[in-house]
């Protein structure tokens, strides 16, 4: 079967791990990063990550990340990570846990929504009490930005400009571990007391712990919705509710520049509609078009 196996996937089990792959299935795949559940020739299963050389992050930020959480919560074991023999890619090598996630548990009956949504609000309490060490990295806030403005009009950053001068006023806080990517698709339950791993820590970073519980209401639909207080409810930190809005906005106009024309926009619009119902302070009114004679 290796002829089936990519050559970046060969070298890195071979180079990092010592072990040849003799299957491979590939989970997903993002712009600078794959995914593969890969099965060794001593019988393992384990997960493969693939980092493009270009990519803002690299399977060595994301294994501190991952050791540095898993002191606080439940995460996949890092068997290996570096630089792939002959590529410029890095590779993370950790171990399987399984393929049941909390999402496809849902999805399939077995746990209630509102259930996932206690233990993603929990699980991010835990993360969040994570220490911050010096060389952990940051994303600032004007990056983030920035990187909205290169994908949607000057009108849509217009739009929101209230919410984003509220993060910029907020508050000084203390920073907290994120994972920036928390959906009920990126915990696997594992074991036999079904515990909660979290897994994919390519977005971790420091930042406000409003924004990391922002961006789990936003990605699970339950922001603008009962559901929030099922989140909020199970998190065991202070929350500040007017950041938390305004983190809401950000983030979802951010899947909304990201999203494809069609149904996936539509779907995005239409909670940006609906969160200008609900917190219009956060929202600019638009500018009424000028006529000329």
């Amino acid at each position: 079967m290796n002829g089936d196996v990519p050559a970046a996937v060969l070298r890195a089990a071979v180079g990092l791990v010592g072990v040849p792959v003799r299957t491979v299935h590939r989970l997903s795949a993002r712009s600078r990063s794959v995914v593969y559940r890969a099965g060794l020739a001593d019988g393992r299963s384990v997960v493969i990550k693939l980092y493009a050389a270009t990519a803002r992050r690299d399977a060595i930020s994301e294994a501190a990340a991952i050791r540095a959480a898993g002191i606080y919560v439940p995460v996949p074991t890092v068997l290996a990570y570096g630089h792939v023999p002959g590529h410029q890619a890095t590779a993370l090598v950790t171990s399987d846990l399984g393929p049941l996630t909390l999402g496809a548990a849902v999805r399939s009956g077995r746990l209630s929504d509102e259930r996932a949504l206690r233990d993603l609000g929990g699980l991010l309490g835990r993360l969040h009490r994570a220490t911050v060490q010096s060389w952990a990295p940051r994303r600032p806030l004007h990056e983030q930005v920035t990187s909205l403005g290169r994908r949607c009009p000057p009108s849509a950053l217009d739009r929101i400009a209230p919410a984003l001068a509220a993060v910029t006023d907020a508050p000084a806080a203390a920073p907290v571990w994120c994972h920036g990517d928390l959906h009920g698709d990126n915990v696997v339950i594992a074991g036999p007391r079904a515990v909660r791993h979290l897994v994919d820590f390519t977005d971790a970073a420091i930042g406000p712990r409003e924004s990391d519980v922002a961006q789990t209401l936003v990605m699970t639909g339950a922001f603008a919705s009962a559901r929030t207080r099922t989140v909020t409810d199970a998190y065991p930190l202070a929350l500040d509710h007017h950041q938390l809005s305004a983190w809401a906005v950000f983030h979802t106009s951010r899947c909304w520049a990201h999203s494809e024309p069609g149904d996936d926009r539509t779907r995005w619009a239409s909670r940006l509609d609906e969160l200008n119902r609900r917190t219009p302070h956060l929202f600019r009114v638009p500018r009424p078009e000028r006529t000329y004679r």
